[in-house]
């Protein structure tokens, strides 16, 4: 199978650069796969996971909190607004997190405290959900 560029970005840094056979990007409008010679297109990507098989038979997974995707003649990349590894996710510390943050949603004492402990759940959640895969 051939390969093409793939690169997924966020702001803190180049998290991957390199050739790949296939990319499983979690789009807002639903799962897409790309391959090498895809049609070019963007998309926007919705918190999930996204598998790239570096070879048919090696692949790795990435959790992404939305951002875009660009397909061109030069390959794919991945705006992400936040990527981690899947591997490096460990699920009894998020699972002590997702507690604590449900406990300071229902502590909270004003309509803006409440709201950036609701954001912080919701992103602990999306985070857990992505480990059930």
């Amino acid at each position: 199978m051939a390969a093409f560029h793939f690169e997924l970005v966020s702001p803190e840094r180049l998290i991957f650069s390199g050739e790949v056979a296939q990319v499983v990007v979690p789009g807002s409008e639903g799962a897409f796969t790309v391959l090498d010679g895809h049609a070019p297109m963007m998309s926007t990507i919705r918190p999930g996971v996204i598998e790239i098989f570096e070879t048919l038979d090696r692949s790795s997974k990435m959790f992404v909190r939305g951002g875009f995707a660009d397909v061109s003649g030069k390959g794919l990349t991945i705006l992400a607004e936040q990527a981690l590894p899947l591997a490096e996710l460990d699920a009894a510390a998020l699972d002590a997190q997702l507690k604590a943050a449900e406990e300071d949603v229902e502590d909270a004492g004003t309509d803006e405290a409440r709201a950036i402990a609701q954001l912080r759940r919701d992103q602990l959640r999306e985070l857990r959900s992505a480990l059930s895969l």
